[in-house]
């Protein structure tokens, strides 16, 4: 199992996030094999076996997405093993992933959100300007909240007005960045320099102690903004990726171009965000056809 971890990580190359994961659905069902069936290779699970397991998290109430990630790392465990020559046959290829139920992105409204965006008053300290720029790098450039965090200063280039991400699989993307959005990050550089003139940080984003941002507190920001403006329960750093990318869409932008903004490897997971637009269709076509 710790060859195949090293594996993921240095070869596969995948996120921390994934690793994580990963390690938990392997060892979970390392321990359902041994306590339920004495085993304690999981080489020896055959394909009942597995589906036994699987049955088990659908009588725990498991979600289906997260037994579907289960369900994806012994596939990626197994694929391993028979490279390896551990096993002769895959196990996995008889066993098929519960249906899910595909829900649309949710996002943020855009006139509401751009408004709060222009008319709130952010106060004018370093703690103020940070929180606006998390806001604007999340909404103006569609980028995940692990890739926020990875920004480092030398990744803005002030002149071309990009910014560097590293996004899965250590893949690098440039995304371009507007004057607005650049003005946010200029202001806030000289709040943080003048904040912690001796600060050695490379990370772009800091907090009051000057060590770079973690998840908790960016998601802790975004909630308290996003509540101003929507009732939603559902307002995570993820919601302004979606919202960037269904705004884009609905203003007419290339699918393809939003594929390649949003890092995405393939159209397939972009194209989630047409439903958005054609419900958008729906209503106004609704609202102005006669025959509607």
């Amino acid at each position: 199992m710790e060859l195949f971890f090293k594996y993921l990580q240095y070869e596969k190359r995948y996120s921390p996030h994934t690793l994580t994961s990963y390690h938990t659905d392997l060892g979970q069902f390392a321990q359902y094999l041994e306590q339920v069936y004495q085993i304690t290779d999981p080489a020896e699970a055959g394909h009942t076996i597995i589906r036994s397991w699987i049955l088990t998290l659908v009588q725990n109430n498991i979600k289906p997405r997260s037994i579907n990630r289960k369900i994806a790392c012994l596939r990626s465990y197994y694929r391993f093993l028979l490279a390896e020559q551990r096993i002769e046959a895959n196990p996995m290829l008889r066993i098929k992933a519960p249906k899910v139920s595909k829900k649309l992105p949710a996002f943020v409204p855009e006139e509401p959100f751009n408004t709060l965006l222009d008319t709130f008053t952010f106060e004018e300290n370093f703690e103020g300007q940070r929180d606006r720029l998390i806001l604007e790098l999340l909404y103006g450039t569609g980028i995940r909240l692990a890739e926020l965090i990875g920004i480092a200063d030398g990744d803005i280039s002030l002149r071309a007005k990009t910014v560097r991400v590293l996004g899965k699989g250590n893949k690098e993307r440039i995304i371009p960045i507007n004057d607005s959005l650049l003005s946010c990050i200029e202001v806030y550089q000289k709040h943080k320099k003048s904040e912690f003139p001796d600060n050695n940080s490379e990370k772009l984003l800091v907090t009051n102690k000057a060590r770079p941002l973690y998840p908790k507190f960016i998601y802790r920001v975004v909630k308290k903004y996003i509540s101003l403006i929507t009732t939603s329960q559902n307002n995570s750093p993820h919601v302004l990726r979606h919202s960037f990318a269904t705004h884009l869409l609905n203003k007419g932008a290339d699918l393809n171009a939003i594929k390649d903004l949003l890092g995405h490897s393939s159209l397939a997971a972009t194209q989630v965000y047409t439903h958005n637009s054609i419900e958008k269709l729906k209503s106004i076509f609704e609202k102005a056809h006669p025959k509607a």
